[in-house]
């Protein structure tokens, strides 16, 4: 089987103007990503997405089109798809950084692999690990009542856990969390998220002022640009911490780990692909730490890619840290045939080989952005 060549697609799907992410990096109303489809000379496609947010992942549509139809796409024409340490490795020469694009290869690598082996990706990558993924809701940073009406709302649909965005204003971030509070009862688990908008002097300050609101992890509460900022906070206060953008590869797992700087690691599957994500939950499980899953808001190969891995990782820990699989409570369309079994509380793999989706051609028309 060889790699005859690789579409991109650029689609920007809307987000529910209700419910849509403000956080500490900002935010957005629609989303835009660059699907990729590897084509071989046996027919068989593989899928891939690159999440192309620039405030989020700090690359575009164009920039990822740019890499992999110039750079990519003739490095690999020609290749085995099913090779893909070696493929990816070439990659890697061949592009620095850009972790997001080099994912959307990866993926879609991996989904040929899955169709060529009959065999749905979690049990490709060594089977089940728990039966289902229990997944967690992401509260907006809005003003505290419009978040309080949005906590209250994913209870309805039978969240029973949830994070609240922070990391905006301090007096405004504990307010919001106390709303959310009154709003969804003492049973609900509720953590925070501030992604890296508070300083080290703000988070010491402002983590003790939530501690009456039973919150039980706060993530990403400073900066990535310095590992002892988040091991300050870490110390300093009490609640475990969670490592989110400060986590990229293997090396920052470690570089967290030897610091003392987080008790859990979230993952990403758009972070250079499926295999970096579980080199950085290896060095976590050898360290003592637990993983969760995290979420660019990502369309439904993306989703699917996500659920795999959370299916067949063991240092994912989505019992205690549900995992940030809920893109179709913020989107109209995941751009599939068949939905994902994604429910409030819990998403379920995808039962045929590969990540076992299909995209909806007149959906990706819809949405697409070059049309001609």
């Amino acid at each position: 089987m060889k790699i005859t060549r690789i579409e991109t697609i650029p689609v920007n799907v809307p987000i529910s103007a209700e419910r849509a992410i403000r956080g500490g990096r900002g935010g957005h109303t629609e989303s835009p990503f660059l699907l990729v489809r590897i084509h071989t000379d046996e027919g068989i496609e593989g899928l891939g997405e690159v999440s192309c947010t620039p405030i989020w992942s700090g690359e575009d549509q164009v920039t990822a089109a740019h890499f992999i139809d110039h750079i990519v796409a003739p490095l690999l024409t020609g290749q085995d798809p099913t090779q893909i340490e070696r493929l990816m490795a070439a990659v890697n020469v061949a592009v620095a950084n850009n972790p997001f694009t080099k994912a959307g290869i990866e993926m879609a690598l991996w989904d040929i692999l899955g169709k060529v082996a009959g065999l749905p990706l979690y049990r490709l990558l060594g089977g089940p690990v728990r039966d289902r993924v229990k997944t967690k809701f992401s509260v907006s940073g809005q003003a505290p009542q419009q978040a309080a009406a949005i906590a209250a709302w994913a209870v309805d649909q039978g969240f029973d856990t949830m994070k609240v965005k922070v990391g905006l204003d301090p007096v405004q971030d504990v307010a919001r969390v106390a709303a959310v509070r009154e709003a969804i009862g003492p049973d609900v688990r509720l953590g925070v998220d501030a992604n890296g908008g508070w300083s080290v002097r703000t988070a010491v300050q402002t983590i003790p002022q939530l501690y009456p609101y039973e919150i039980y992890f706060v993530e990403q509460p400073t900066p990535d640009q310095d590992v002892s900022w988040l091991a300050d906070v870490r110390r300093r206060t009490h609640l475990p911490v969670m490592a989110d953008e400060i986590v990229y590869s293997p090396q920052d797992a470690m570089a967290v780990a030897r610091a003392q700087a987080a008790d859990v690691l979230s993952l990403y599957v758009g972070k250079g692909g499926i295999t970096p994500a579980r080199q950085v939950a290896a060095v976590a499980q050898a360290a003592g730490l637990v993983c969760t899953v995290g979420s660019n808001l990502e369309l439904g190969i993306g989703n699917a890619a996500m659920i795999h891995l959370a299916m067949a990782t063991p240092a994912i820990d989505a019992e205690t840290f549900p995992c940030d699989i809920l893109s179709p409570f913020f989107y109209d369309t995941d751009l599939l045939q068949d939905p994902l079994p994604i429910r409030a509380g819990e998403a379920r793999p995808p039962t045929a080989p590969g990540l076992g989706i299909k995209l909806d051609e007149d959906q990706v028309a819809f949405y697409r952005t070059d049309k001609t």
